[in-house]
């Protein structure tokens, strides 16, 4: 198929003139204000800062009707971060069950769409837990933001993640980049750059 032009990334904000752009940042712990809603929230005010709106969104419950509600508010988001606190050296099981739904739901909605995963822990385990996040990016071929170092905090305590100066000034180049990343997309955009050529999905058994 031809290359198709993007969607526009910016909705129409109806309290004030002009056009905004928006990242979802769904919170994986089940602690609604723990140390990963501690990092995303440092994400958002850095967003914020380079004047794109941001929500968090309590993703801890992977209840279907809690799930259906983040779908939705995909519909009209231009980026997703995903943050989860690592358990067993692995991502929440609640960020897991509930992105296998969301994605799921979410199809084409997260097509080419800038995206992150935030791993919080008390000391290890970070590195796999973003690997498996990520894995749900690449498959609808979502650009993955990065930061200077793989995006992850430390802490047993919101207090003690703020003490975690690396790690917070991870989040905030990452929400830098998101920014910037999301702003050449536009700019691109409204020079004619049109998306990648698509195919239809070509699926292969391995066993024949």
């Amino acid at each position: 198929m031809p290359g198709q032009h993007l969607p526009p990334l910016r909705k129409k904000n109806e309290q004030k003139e002009g056009w905004i752009m928006k990242v979802l940042l769904l919170n994986g712990s089940p602690r609604k204000e723990g140390c990963t809603f501690t990092a995303l929230g440092e994400v958002a005010r850095t967003l914020n800062e380079a004047g794109i709106e941001t929500e968090i969104f309590q993703a801890g419950n992977p209840d279907k009707e809690n799930v259906k509600a983040a779908v939705q508010k995909m519909k009209v988001a231009d980026a997703l971060v995903v943050g989860s606190p690592v358990y067993w050296a692995s991502p929440s099981g609640q960020i897991i069950e509930f992105m296998d739904q969301f994605v799921s739901m979410a199809g084409n909605d997260l097509l080419y769409k800038p995206a992150a995963a935030v791993a919080s822990a008390r000391r290890a385990g970070t590195t796999a837990t973003l690997e498996v996040l990520t894995k749900y990016f690449s498959f609808y071929q979502m650009p993955i933001v990065s930061s200077n170092y793989w995006n992850m905090v430390h802490g047993n305590t919101p207090d003690e993640v703020q003490q975690d100066e690396e790690g917070m000034q991870i989040m905030r180049i990452l929400g830098r980049n998101m920014a910037w990343l999301l702003k050449c997309i536009e700019a691109g955009r409204k020079n004619g750059v049109d998306m990648p050529e698509t195919e239809e999905k070509i699926k292969t058994n391995f066993i024949r």
